[in-house]
């Protein structure tokens, strides 16, 4: 075998290769909070937050957001039933729900069921 199409067979296994582990390269990292909106009034708050994924399928999806006091407890917990892979960023929201009115500051994390918590988290101020 000649060292041209040694070559040629080498780069053509090379692509192979690296067209099978592309999807493996090109995984979905961490689920992002990249927006939240929150209405109180008094101790009842809604919540809009928006989360950035790049949702795979049922395997690999952004499933929940969380507000949680600064203290780490968790105050309200929206889940997200299926992957939106062709909506991203996908904002959700929940409804009127009590918190507390000695908690003014709330933490907001989104988590995937590949990676868990851990993407960037947003920190606001509730105005009541």
């Amino acid at each position: 075998m000649s060292t041209r199409i040694l070559r040629r067979a080498l780069g053509c296994a090379a692509a192979l290769l690296l067209a099978a582990l592309a999807p493996q390269l090109a995984r979905a990292g961490k689920a992002d909070v990249v927006d939240v909106k929150a209405e109180c009034k008094k101790d009842q708050c809604r919540f809009a937050v928006t989360v950035r994924h790049d949702d795979e399928g049922w395997s690999h999806y952004a499933n929940r957001w969380e507000v949680l006091d600064m203290d780490g407890k968790v105050l309200v917990t929206r889940v997200l039933r299926h992957p939106h892979v062709n909506e991203q960023p996908v904002t959700r929201g929940v409804g009127w729900t009590r918190i507390p009115m000695e908690v003014v500051r709330v933490r907001v994390r989104a988590h995937d069921m590949v990676h868990g918590d851990g993407g960037a988290e947003m920190v606001i101020d509730l105005e009541r």
